[in-house]
């Protein structure tokens, strides 16, 4: 079988004849179990400890105003060009390390040295 890539124009698109519509229709219902997976080769070992997780994967950004102690925006900024990049990677991996009582605790510490 050659597969053939088209590719269409907006408004040059063709319909979908019944056949394949119900064709498409049989296909969303189909149950994973059901897809004959038997012509795609499993990976090697070597294969999968090549797979970088997320690699694809880009969160949703969201755009937010912070307010930041002066000299904590200056020592992210040191850091040289990226240092709105480098604050999100420091939060996710706060994110990542603590649960919520281990912040509340810091945040008490520092709340008792005031």
């Amino acid at each position: 079988m050659t597969l053939k890539t088209v590719s269409y124009k907006p408004g040059e698109v063709p319909h979908i004849s019944l056949e394949e519509l119900e064709r498409l229709k049989k296909l969303e219902n189909q149950s994973d179990d059901e897809i004959d997976t038997s012509d795609i080769p499993e990976l090697t070992d070597a294969q999968l400890l090549q797979i970088k997780e997320g690699i694809l994967f880009r969160p949703v950004k969201k755009q937010v105003t912070v307010r930041l102690d002066v000299d904590v925006l200056a020592w992210l900024k040191a850091g040289g060009k990226g240092y709105q990049t480098r604050m999100n990677k420091i939060l996710r991996r706060a994110m990542q390390t603590y649960t919520w009582d281990e912040i509340k605790e810091l945040h008490s510490l520092e709340v008792d040295l005031e």
